[in-house]
């Protein structure tokens, strides 16, 4: 997932952003969301449960979540990360200039599907 990373550093910094910094509990969110999506076929922001992207992060030890994306079913990371700029409230994450870090997750379907999701902090 890491390339997911660099596309979205990428247009951060094409649109005057700082770089965002790899965070590990943001990452492990990221792909607790991804394994759930993949497990269950439900692209939803919200679990079954009620449980949300910040309390996800909480759980996962991350205090102080900005915002996530989720995508599925683009066979590249190129492919995700362009359909999320073209998405108003999916652009307005990766170029929010305030947030500071991120994490990022990728599972797969038992059909082959992708599931992606990013997370991203203020901190």
């Amino acid at each position: 997932m890491l390339q997911v990373v660099r596309l979205t550093n990428e247009k951060r910094r094409a649109a005057g952003c700082p770089a965002l910094a790899v965070d590990q509990d943001l990452a492990t969110a990221s792909m607790r969301q991804s394994w759930y999506m993949a497990r269950t076929r439900l692209f939803s922001h919200v679990w079954r449960d009620g449980a949300t992207f910040v309390s996800r992060s909480r759980a996962a030890g991350y205090r102080q979540p900005a915002g996530e994306n989720i995508g599925w079913g683009y066979p590249t990371a190129s492919a995700v990360v362009e359909a999320w700029m073209d998405s108003p409230g999916h652009r307005a994450n990766i170029l929010n200039c305030g947030a500071k870090s991120i994490g990022t997750g990728v599972a797969y379907a038992a059909d082959g599907t992708p599931y992606y999701t990013q997370v991203f902090g203020w901190k």
